[in-house]
């Protein structure tokens, strides 16, 4: 219980962490042609058009390393209080919201953008609080 409690900031923000790229990388599978086509659409006016589906592919698998990372952060955090996982986990998490925010950006997608960023924001605190 004590790596609860003096973890408990840690904790959390793994868990935000985890279900919302978790939860994003499975939409990607269940519904990749769906994705794809809007996606496709999203960036036909950008250096990006001829390769939507090479940078899908490359943001799921980020995606649910993030997730997964930051899963096995929270594990960690339970059982023996360490937390290289949850760092390496906050890390890729902040890198793959960079990626997401420089696409948003591209597509001149700015409200987009505006909303990763408050996914960075809790990230990059995650970062700090772990360093």
């Amino acid at each position: 219980m004590d790596h609860i409690t003096s973890n408990a900031t840690q904790i959390i923000l793994l868990a935000f962490l985890a279900i919302t790229f978790l939860q994003s990388g499975l939409d990607k599978i269940l519904d990749w042609k769906g994705n794809l086509g809007w996606l496709t659409g999203h960036f036909s006016k950008t250096l990006f058009k001829s390769v939507v589906p090479l940078l899908l592919a490359i943001v799921l698998l980020m995606e649910m390393a993030s997730g997964v990372l930051s899963a096995i952060g929270i594990y960690e955090f339970l059982y023996s209080g360490e937390s290289s996982m949850a760092f390496c986990g906050a890390v890729l998490s902040s890198v793959t919201l960079l990626l997401l925010l420089f696409g948003q950006r591209l597509a001149k997608d700015y409200e987009g953008a505006r909303t990763i960023v408050v996914y960075l924001i809790p990230a990059v605190f995650l970062i700090y609080i772990l360093q």
